[in-house]
């Protein structure tokens, strides 16, 4: 914990240590599908260590599954934000026994809280005699669901669960008759991917992958996943490139529990040109640079449950242009420290992005305001913080 000072408040450190007190020697667990690749995986690894820190014996567990497993979850992710999906009995059928085969191997009767994250592990509770209070981590935006699939997971398997943590208030349904709480996704200060380097350093890392740095540099930080648009992307460009000298990068990766990935990397592999680059898995030292150094970062997702790659930007005091879809409102207000716009706005992307190429005043005004914002909302602190009173209310809990 000490290692934050200086960069949050000692005011609020203090108040986690005291909050944590009443948790101390409690065992904690969560369990998610990936171990990287996305943003549960990159705020789980700092919570987890943050956890063990204060006292609190915290492990993490992957969920283990075959391609076929990780298809049906994937489809059943879809179609929570929104997009058609058959409920088949043979999806139903993988879905449940990949977790029943993990719940034989987990033994999650030690601990005395289970966190259980996204749809992938939620039929976990099935196979269990709960001893402990669960909590379901939803990181979607549930503002659509597939009425089908929603209705079936949640009869089934959530309703079973003690709370709900969503990242957005917009989330709540009506029907999710649990107790509910609000926690935002945050990002880590000291990761290499978020902490400070230098401007020689970052540019080393760009000259290594053929960046021109005389140009305006436009970049999206995305899994290649058909929800953040990345062919979307491109068109915007080259509406911007029609009346400014600029290039473009698409950094991705893949997340072992996302098997549509690599055929959307290899629709977007094709449109790679001297002034659009794709860079696939990419170190994080190397998307620490192109943030910082991008005139503008977007974020142009067709649905997002939160998108840390917004925060993340924000952070190292780079403007963003992004999609006013799920949780992205809540980490920019529109003009401040960034634009919003609707996702099929490509004309809108263009002109604002067109703005802040002609304007190096206002991108350090915003930048300016951006680092100030995450610093007071969206650290990794805050997310642990709120983390410690959701647990502390589940303690009076009767099993």
């Amino acid at each position: 914990m000490q290692d934050y000072g200086g960069i949050v408040d000692a005011e609020k450190l203090e108040q986690i240590r005291v909050e944590a007190e009443e948790l101390k020697g409690k065992r904690l667990v969560h369990i998610n599908s990936t171990w990287v690749g996305g943003g549960v995986a990159e705020m789980l690894q700092p919570l987890v260590l943050l956890f063990n820190d204060l006292g609190i014996k915290t492990e993490w567990r992957v969920l283990h599954g075959t391609i076929d497993f990780f298809n049906v979850t994937k489809s059943f992710h879809n179609a929570l934000h929104g997009a058609d999906l058959r409920l088949s009995e043979r999806k139903k059928r993988i879905y449940l026994e990949h977790n029943a085969n993990f719940a034989a191997i987990s033994h999650l009767d030690y601990f005395d809280f289970v966190v259980v994250h996204d749809p992938q592990p939620l039929p976990l509770i099935k196979f269990h005699q709960k001893v402990a209070p669960w909590i379901w981590r939803c990181h979607i935006d549930l503002t659509n669901p597939h009425p089908e699939l929603w209705s079936w997971l949640l009869e089934e398997f959530i309703k079973k669960h003690d709370r709900v943590v969503l990242s957005s208030e917009e989330f709540k349904r009506p029907e999710l008759d649990l107790p509910v709480d609000i926690i935002r996704p945050c990002i880590d200060p000291l990761s290499t991917k978020n902490k400070y380097i230098s401007e020689h350093v970052a540019k080393k890392q760009l000259s290594r992958v053929g960046i021109d740095l005389e140009k305006p540099l436009l970049l999206q930080v995305s899994r290649f996943d058909p929800w953040k648009d990345p062919l979307g992307v491109i068109r915007v460009f080259e509406k911007v490139k029609q009346h400014e000298d600029c290039q473009l990068v698409l950094c991705g990766s893949f997340a072992s529990d996302d098997p549509e990935g690599f055929k959307m990397y290899n629709l977007v592999k094709k449109y790679e040109r001297e002034d659009i680059k794709i860079i696939l898995n990419a170190s994080d030292l190397l998307v620490n640079a192109l943030q910082r150094s991008a005139t503008v970062v977007i974020q142009k997702s067709l649905r997002e449950g939160f998108g840390l790659t917004v925060t993340e930007a924000l952070w190292k005091g780079t403007p963003v242009v992004a999609s006013k879809v799920g949780g992205i409102p809540l980490q920019v207000i529109n003009g401040k420290p960034g634009f919003l716009l609707d996702p099929k706005d490509e004309e809108g992307f263009a002109k604002r992005i067109l703005e802040l190429i002609r304007n190096p005043a206002l991108r350090e005004e915003l930048g300016r305001a951006g680092r100030e914002w995450v610093r007071q909302n969206f650290l990794i602190t805050n997310n642990l913080h709120s983390w410690l009173q959701v647990l502390k209310k589940t303690l009076s809990y009767s099993i």
